[in-house]
C-alpha cells in the first residue's frame, strides 16, 4: 500500500473520532442527519474512497461510543439509537452508579465493534455470490423491501399506504426538474431528494413554528436545569473493557453483537431494544439488571450499524439495509462521484474495504474508548454549556442547502424544502427513515410496473 494513503487513512480516521467524540454528546443528534450529509460532502470533493470508508468507520464508531455519557450523566440520549437506554440509565443513576453505567456502556460498543467487524467481513464474503442476482432485481428488492419495513413500522397501515404516493412525488420532481431544464436528462437527481428525507422531521418542527395555531399550542417552558451525577474520575491506566463488564454481561454482549449483527437488514432500534430486553428480562435485582440491559444495548447498536454499513457495501452493491439506506447511503450512491453502478462496493477490493475499516475502527476505539472512560463527565458539561444543539443543526441544514444547490440549482433547495416537508410530516404519523429511504429507491420501478403506458 502506498505510504501517504496509509498516512491519509490515519489522519482521516483521528479526525472522525475527534469530531464525532463530541458530535456524540451533543443531545438528540440523528444519527443520519449528522453523518450523511457530511460524507457525502466528502465524496462529492473527490476524496479517495478508502480514505472515505476509514472516516466514515471512524465516525460511526466514536459516535456511538459516546452518545451514551449524555444518558449516564444527565439522562437525555445523545443519538437516536441511545434512547433505548435512557430508562435503564437513569437507574442505575439513581443508584449512584453513573460512572459505572458509562463505563458499562463504552465497554459494551468496544466489545459490539470487536465482535461486528471481523463477524461482517466474514458474513459479507459469504453472500458475495448473491450480489449480482441482487443487483439485478434491486427495483423489486427496494419495492417489498419498503413493505417490510412498513410492516416492521409501529404504524403499520400509514407507512404501507405511503409507499405509492410518496414514490409519485419523488418522479413527478424529477420530471419537474428536467422539464424546466434545471438537470439535464442524462442525469438523475438524488442527492437533493436523500437529503430531504435526512431533514425532514426537522424542516417540518421548524415550519410549525410559523402556524399560529400549532405555535399556541407548543409547550413553553424556562430554561431546564440539568442534574450531573457526582463526579468519580478515572484515574491510572484505562480498564479493560473486558474486565468492566462481569461474565454475565459480556457473554449477552458478545451474543447480542452476533444477533445484531445477523440482523443487519432489520431496524437497529427495534433489534436494540428486543435483543436487550431478552437478555436481561429475567433478571430480578434493579441494578443487575440495568447493566446488562445498557452494556448488551451498546454492544447491539455498534454491531447493527457497522453490520448494516459493510455486508450491504461488500456483497451487494446495493443499500439493502436501514443503516446502509441512512447514515452510509453515500458511500452507494452520490452521483455523479458514485452511483448504484459504480460505488464503493465496485471500485475496492474486499482488502481494501477491510482494511480502510479495521484501520477506522480501531483508531476510534484507541481515541475514544479512553476519552469516554476518563473525561466523560468534563465533555458532557462543555458540549451542554458551549455548543448549543441549534447551532449543530444550523450547520448541517447550511451544508444540506449547499449540497441541494450543487445538486439542482436554487430549483432544487426549494424542491428539498418541498420534499421535506412531506416527509417530516408522514414520520411524524410513523413513516420512519428507512421505509421513506426505500421508497427513494423503489419509486422508478414502481412508476414504471404500476403506471407506464
Amino acid at each position: 500500500m502506498d505510504f501517504m494513503l496509509l498516512i491519509q487513512l490515519i489522519l482521516a480516521a483521528v479526525a472522525g473520532a475527534v469530531v464525532y467524540t463530541l458530535i456524540g454528546v451533543a443531545p438528540g443528534t440523528d444519527e443520519t442527519a449528522v453523518l450523511a450529509p457530511v460524507t457525502l460532502a466528502i465524496v462529492l470533493a473527490g476524496v479517495n474512497p478508502m480514505v472515505v470508508l476509514c472516516f466514515f468507520m471512524s465516525a460511526i464508531v466514536a459516535k456511538k461510543l459516546t452518545d451514551s455519557i449524555p444518558v449516564a450523566v444527565a439522562g437525555i440520549p445523545g443519538g437516536v439509537m441511545a434512547a433505548p437506554m435512557v430508562e435503564h440509565a437513569v437507574q442505575l443513576k439513581a443508584l449512584g452508579l453513573a460512572d459505572s453505567s458509562i463505563r458499562k456502556m463504552a465497554s459494551g460498543s468496544v466489545i459490539g465493534t470487536l465482535v461486528a467487524v471481523p463477524l461482517s467481513l466474514l458474513l459479507a464474503r459469504a453472500l458475495i455470490p448473491l450480489g449480482p442476482v441482487i443487483s439485478k432485481h434491486a427495483g423489486i428488492i427496494f419495492f417489498f423491501g419498503a413493505i417490510f419495513l412498513a410492516l416492521m413500522a409501529k404504524e403499520k397501515i400509514i407507512s404501507l399506504i405511503s409507499i405509492l404516493p410518496f414514490g409519485i412525488l419523488i418522479i413527478a420532481l424529477r420530471h419537474f426538474y428536467w422539464g424546466i431544464g434545471v438537470v439535464p436528462r442524462e442525469r438523475t437527481p438524488f442527492i437533493s431528494f436523500f437529503l430531504a428525507i435526512t431533514i425532514g422531521p426537522m424542516i417540518y418542527n421548524l415550519l410549525e413554528v410559523a402556524v399560529s395555531s400549532k405555535r399556541r399550542e407548543m409547550e413553553r417552558a424556562e430554561g431546564k436545569l440539568i442534574e450531573l451525577a457526582p463526579d468519580q474520575p478515572v484515574t491510572g491506566r484505562v480498564p479493560n473493557p473486558f474486565k468492566i463488564l462481569n461474565s454475565q454481561e459480556r457473554v449477552s454482549s458478545i451474543l447480542g453483537s452476533i444477533l445484531g449483527t445477523a440482523t443487519f437488514f432489520m431496524s437497529p432500534v427495534g433489534m436494540t431494544i428486543f435483543i436487550g430486553e431478552i437478555f436481561s428480562s429475567r433478571i430480578k435485582d434493579t441494578a443487575k439488571k440495568a447493566a446488562v440491559a445498557i452494556s448488551t444495548m451498546d454492544a447491539i447498536t455498534n454491531a447493527t450499524y457497522i453490520a448494516g454499513v459493510l455486508i450491504p457495501l461488500i456483497a451487494l452493491g446495493v443499500p439493502l439495509s436501514p443503516m446502509a439506506l441512512g447514515p452510509a447511503n453515500p458511500l452507494f450512491n452520490a452521483p455523479p462521484v458514485l452511483t448504484l453502478e459504480n460505488n464503493l462496493h465496485h471500485i475496492l477490493s474486499f482488502a481494501n474495504i477491510s482494511f480502510a475499516t479495521i484501520v477506522g475502527a480501531l483508531i476510534a476505539l484507541a481515541i475514544t474508548y479512553p476519552i469516554t472512560i476518563k473525561y466523560s463527565r468534563p465533555i458532557c458539561l462543555f458540549v451542554f454549556r458551549r455548543i448549543p444543539h441549534e447551532s449543530l443543526l444550523a450547520m448541517f441544514f447550511t451544508l444540506v442547502m449547499i449540497l441541494a444547490f450543487m445538486d439542482a440549482g436554487l430549483v432544487g433547495m426549494i424542491g428539498v424544502i418541498l420534499l421535506a416537508m412531506v416527509a417530516g410530516m408522514i414520520n411524524r404519523w410513523g413513516v420512519n427513515y428507512g421505509v421513506q429511504f426505500m421508497i427513494l429507491y423503489a419509486a422508478p420501478w414502481m412508476i414504471n410496473t404500476f403506471f407506464a403506458r
